[in-house]
């Protein structure tokens, strides 16, 4: 193992969490939260790049070694917020701050907005608020997330005949990743299985979700957030097109090239990252 990683288990009661620990035991406590099907390994390149922090690198329910939730339960943001709540709880942090990618990064923002006062600073990668709908789309939303639940059962994930096979479909996948990235994210995603390779990722997490906030709700929660707080924005990531709505929210955007995974993708983008970060962290 990387000797400038720790592999640890986190009981939550309701579930146990694996993450990566990095960085000095006095070193700022950092919960570091990853992206949709990713794992602990989206942290790989950059938290070795941010010296003085204490970074906790979660795998989330359901992804990479962490317990999948018990069946007939979905994965719900709220949960997510609660079990990286819990995690700080673990591990005797009463304020603590966060460092989130796409995904991620909408739990810290949930989390930050809900209790301002446990969290010390906000360091977002490509990520801020959750997807919103209209009111009036609430019934429909449920429907179609009922149905896609019932029919669940009957779908298998994809069994890959090789490692490589599954590194080359993760890199051409719905958000593209570089082929280190994909790699890395392999290295903790993938499991044997007969016939060859799955990722470990329950298959749950690829259901619609039955609610999601109004756009009023989601900006009510990065409004209410009191801590420095920077988004690193992608200029070919997901958020480009929405600056102009970014601006008026109480949280600092630096730009940089890369896509959606810019942190991981190289190590240029990893240091222009560490960069942006460390000064934000360098805040006193």
């Amino acid at each position: 193992m990387n000797p400038l990683v720790e592999e640890i288990r986190i009981n939550l009661g309701h579930i146990e969490l694996a993450a990566h620990l990095f960085g000095p035991e006095d070193g700022q406590p950092v919960i570091a939260v990853h992206g949709w099907l990713d794992n602990a390994n989206s942290f790989a390149r950059l938290a070795p790049a941010l010296p003085g922090l204490r970074i906790v690198a979660l795998d989330l329910a359901g992804h990479g070694h962490s317990d999948h939730r018990p069946a007939g339960v979905g994965y719900h943001l709220a949960d997510y917020v609660q079990d990286v709540l819990l995690v700080a709880g673990q591990l005797g942090w009463q304020r603590f701050s966060l460092l989130g990618h796409s995904l991620g990064a909408i739990i810290s923002v949930l989390l930050a907005g809900a209790l301002p006062e446990r969290v010390e600073r906000l360091a977002l990668i490509d990520g801020l608020l959750p997807l919103t709908d209209e009111a009036g789309q609430a019934p429909e939303r449920l429907g179609e997330a009922l149905l896609a639940r019932l029919a669940l059962g009957d779908k298998r994930k994809p069994v890959y005949s090789d490692p490589e096979r599954a590194i080359q479909a993760r890199m051409s996948g719905r958000l593209p990743v570089s082929r280190e990235a994909a790699q890395l994210l392999a290295q903790r995603g993938l499991m044997a299985v007969p016939g060859g390779y799955t990722w470990r990722s329950d298959s749950r997490l690829t259901l619609p979700t039955a609610v999601r906030f109004t756009p009023e709700q989601a900006l009510a929660f990065a409004r209410r957030i009191r801590c420095p707080s920077l988004l690193v924005l992608a200029e070919d990531g997901l958020l480009s097109a929405h600056r102009a709505l970014l601006e008026d929210l109480p949280i600092g955007i630096h730009s940089l090239p890369g896509g959606h995974h810019l942190h991981l993708d190289d190590v240029t983008g990893t240091h222009a990252v560490a960069d942006c970060f460390n000064r934000l962290f360098s805040i006193s």
